[in-house]
């Protein structure tokens, strides 16, 4: 029985393979987890389609698959351990090398490649580009590799099965600085990292947010002085329930009450229809740093929690972010995006709205500074706003910040307004 890749979630077309936890000959019973994959800043586990035996394993660790790729053979009742050729890998070799014989080359002597450094038992003698390109067993994507790096596949020893070279060979033999016999005294070596899922979805997503979004950022500061005074004061009824009450959880109440004053900064646009489509539910995504690159969970219904409800929540996103946990319905609906760099450092930059939403707010770290009128020492915070200018003006990104502004300085705002 051949089990290929299912559909991973929507708009996602593949995954990277972060572990797989059967091996050929191993029994499995059905809805037992085989494969577990990478996609869409997100894992998930992948079951077994029926009770049976694994006969042959497609994939490794480190690949990427696509929905409907061969993953896996199963017998149903039995146990049988097949040795799988490289059959597919010839055959894309063969592709290639057809393409290169599609196009006549030019007549050129070939003349004899000069002795290489490292032991080379082919001969050096004139070879047709059919025959060289057989030279060598390695798959289209170790070719391209080898290219990418300035690597001669021809002079790299192969390590895998049957005479295969992997990417590893190809990398190592890179290190070495051997590449097309050259010497390795003066060579520059390369390190090739693949991006993981995490990676390939921000790339992928910030992109599309760049080119479609004209951006515009405004930057002010806030003295937070008696918000961090009242954040030391009722810490302890967060920590009584087991949270921390921090300065993000009390700013992601006071933007949910700022989006509902000011609505524009709460919608998406249709460009195509032109049309403007409102949302009265507030969820704030929260830029988080991980170890697998940049999450964006969502509180939902920010407006409809206290600070210490929001303060728990926060505290069970960020473990989940940091162990992985957070499946992609998690991290999606959101209507405004707050980041906060304020632990790490610096002060004013400029934020990307996180589409289709059409603004996020930034924040830097707090630094004490003397006042200009009183003299006194105030705790600021540097605020940074980038909103879409197709549907929002200049004028009303300053009063968004203002009434954000004055809701951080004056609290009462929230009871007021908001």
């Amino acid at each position: 029985m051949e089990f290929k890749l299912p559909e991973l979630g929507e708009n996602i077309e593949s995954g990277d393979v972060i572990n797989v936890m059967v091996n050929v000959g191993d029994s499995v019973t059905e809805g037992q987890s085989i494969l577990e994959i990478e996609a869409g800043k997100a894992s998930m586990e992948i079951p077994s389609p029926a009770s049976g035996t694994i006969t042959a394993l497609h994939v490794a660790q480190g690949d990427t698959v696509t929905v409907g790729q061969l993953v896996i053979e199963l017998e149903a009742g039995g146990q049988e351990s097949e040795v799988k050729d490289q059959e597919s890998e010839v055959k894309d070799q063969e592709s290639e090398v057809s393409d290169q014989e599609s196009e006549p080359a030019p007549v050129v002597e070939e003349k004899p490649e000069p002795a290489s450094p490292i032991s080379d038992p082919r001969p050096l003698t004139p070879v047709s580009p059919v025959a060289k390109a057989l030279a060598v067993s390695a798959s289209p994507k170790v070719r391209r590799l080898a290219r990418e790096l300035g690597v001669d596949i021809h002079l790299v020893p192969p390590s895998g099965p049957a005479g295969f070279i992997t990417d590893e060979d190809v990398k190592k033999f890179a290190k070495s600085g051997l590449s097309s016999g050259s010497a390795p005294a003066t060579a520059q070596t390369t390190r090739v990292e693949k991006m993981n899922a995490v990676r390939k979805a921000t790339m992928n997503h910030m992109s599309h947010c760049w080119a479609t979004i004209p951006h515009v950022t405004q930057h002010d500061m806030a003295d937070i002085t008696e918000l961090e005074r009242l954040r030391k004061l009722y810490a302890p009824k967060a920590e009584a329930v087991g949270a921390k009450l921090t300065m993000t959880a009390m700013l992601i109440k006071i933007i949910s009450s700022a989006l509902k004053v000011h609505p524009k900064f709460n919608c998406s646009i249709d460009s195509e229809k032109g049309e403007i489509l409102y949302k009265n539910y507030y969820n704030i995504g929260i830029a988080m740093d991980t170890p697998k690159g940049l999450l964006v969970p969502v509180i939902r219904d920010g407006d409809k929690k206290n600070m210490v409800e929001l303060a728990v929540e926060l505290n069970e996103l960020a473990q989940k972010a940091r162990d992985g946990k957070i499946d992609a319905a998690g991290m999606k609906g959101g209507t405004f995006t707050f980041t906060n760099l304020g632990g790490i450092g610096g002060s004013f930059f400029t934020p990307i709205v996180n589409s289709p939403e059409v603004a996020i707010l930034g924040a830097g770290r707090a630094k004490w500074e003397p006042g200009i009128e009183d003299g006194r020492k105030h705790f600021r915070l540097p605020l940074s706003l980038s909103y879409d200018h197709r549907i929002i003006d200049g004028a009303d990104g300053a009063r968004f910040l203002k009434w954000i502004i004055d809701a951080i300085e004056e609290p009462l705002l929230l009871s007021l307004e908001g």
